[in-house]
């Protein structure tokens, strides 16, 4: 059996990032005010192992920023710092986030030789106007060329994407996820947009010419998205801001900001599936759906709302939920 992996993250707010894109705010959105040194390295593996029960693989990530874009001097004392940890076995691996356009093979060597595993490219979008209105200073070709790179050096590669930035529609974030599955990933993280305070984003919100990616936009469209990746064999390991204190507490003005996005998501999915399970003979009938173990609560909705939509719907008597021997997002009707 394999070990289980605990990440171990240190936050790199705005280090190397050569953009601000309109979204952006890594202090808020990451919780950290700091730039990141070796002492945060040591302080925050020292901290994350001590925590771990016995067995797990540990994996120190550094999230936000653009990791390759930092002078490479900053890159080697981040790294070096944790390089004692890799050496005696206490830390298995590393990952990173950076942009597609600040990849190369001279950067990727370094990471290689500094026991990088996992390379995530903030990809956002794959639409020439959506980058563009976001001001994210990379082209779709500057995706696909550092991916096919990643790929080829031999770490794993994991793409990240935005859905309801400016200039964005749903069909536009569906073309985004067909090309991100055209490159193979071995996972993806998507995060619907949030408008954040004190963002350019947030200022074409206040003066209208920014409609905000509201929770309802973004579970619809997730629930698609989620169906496309699944079909394709490429796990969602992220779907939605991870919640920090700042969101939570006001930061997050408007958008697509809810603590369990993913499982609204979930529900759309299954309501689907129930629907498909229907037809208007059904009036009046008591109805069980038979999901996998563990699933109830995904396919019952949040506050129960697949099944009062379904009831409300097709006019049903009552609308119940049990475990059975169904697989993934598979439901069965029982009765």
């Amino acid at each position: 059996m394999a070990a289980k992996r605990s990440i171990i993250p240190v936050f790199v707010p705005h280090l190397g990032c050569p953009y601000l894109c309109v979204f952006c705010d890594q202090n808020r959105i990451s919780g950290s005010l700091r730039p990141a040194t070796a002492d945060t390295v040591r302080a925050a593996l020292d901290e994350g192992l001590a925590k771990l029960p016995d067995g797990t693989a540990a994996c120190l990530a550094f999230y936000g920023g653009s990791f390759t874009a930092i002078p490479e001097n900053e890159q080697r004392a981040l790294l070096d710092a944790a390089a004692p940890y890799l050496a005696d076995g206490r830390l298995e691996s590393i990952r990173l986030s950076t942009r597609p356009d600040c990849i190369d093979g001279e950067k990727l060597a370094l990471l290689r030789r500094s026991g990088v595993r996992t390379v995530e490219l903030g990809v956002q979008s794959m639409c020439p106007e959506v980058l563009e209105a976001s001001g994210r200073g990379h082209t779709a070709a500057d995706v696909v060329s550092a991916a096919k790179m990643v790929k080829d050096a031999g770490f794993e590669l994991i793409l990240q994407m935005m859905t309801g930035l400016p200039g964005d529609t749903p069909e536009r974030s569906i073309y985004t996820a067909r090309r991100l599955i055209e490159m193979k990933p071995d996972g993806v993280r998507i995060y619907p947009t949030v408008v954040v305070k004190g963002t350019t984003l947030y200022d074409m919100w206040r003066s209208g010419t920014y409609a905000e990616h509201t929770v309802e936009d973004a579970t619809r469209l997730g629930a698609v998205l989620l169906d496309m990746f699944d079909e394709a064999g490429i796990p969602v390991i992220r779907f939605g801001l991870n919640p920090t204190e700042d969101l939570s507490g006001g930061e997050a003005a408007a958008g697509a900001y809810h603590p369990a996005l993913r499982e609204l998501a979930e529900g759309q999915r299954y309501l689907k599936r129930e629907r498909a399970l229907l037809s208007e003979n059904d009036r009046g009938a008591d109805v069980v759906f038979g999901v996998a173990p563990g699933k109830i609560s995904a396919a019952v909705g949040q506050h129960r709302c697949n099944a009062a939509a379904l009831k409300d719907e097709f006019g049903l008597g009552s609308v119940r939920f049990a475990e059975c021997e169904a697989e993934g997002m598979e439901v069965v009707r029982i009765k």
